[in-house]
């Protein structure tokens, strides 16, 4: 199992424990989901943000 897939599993069981039912758990769920998968990715390397932190120093 990919670090991306953990990342995204973990998110979904996170977002399933934070909420239950309706239209609003959907959205927690997704977004539990969408930081999940981002968090696997970073992890994994696939995903660099440091382009977002670093700023032009001059």
């Amino acid at each position: 199992m990919t670090s991306t897939t953990l990342g995204l599993l973990s998110g979904l069981a996170l977002g399933f424990a934070a909420a239950f039912g309706g239209f609003g758990a959907f959205l927690i769920v997704l977004a539990f989901g969408a930081i999940g998968l981002i968090a696997g990715r970073v992890a994994e390397g696939k995903l660099d943000l440091s382009q977002l932190t670093n700023r032009d120093r001059g």
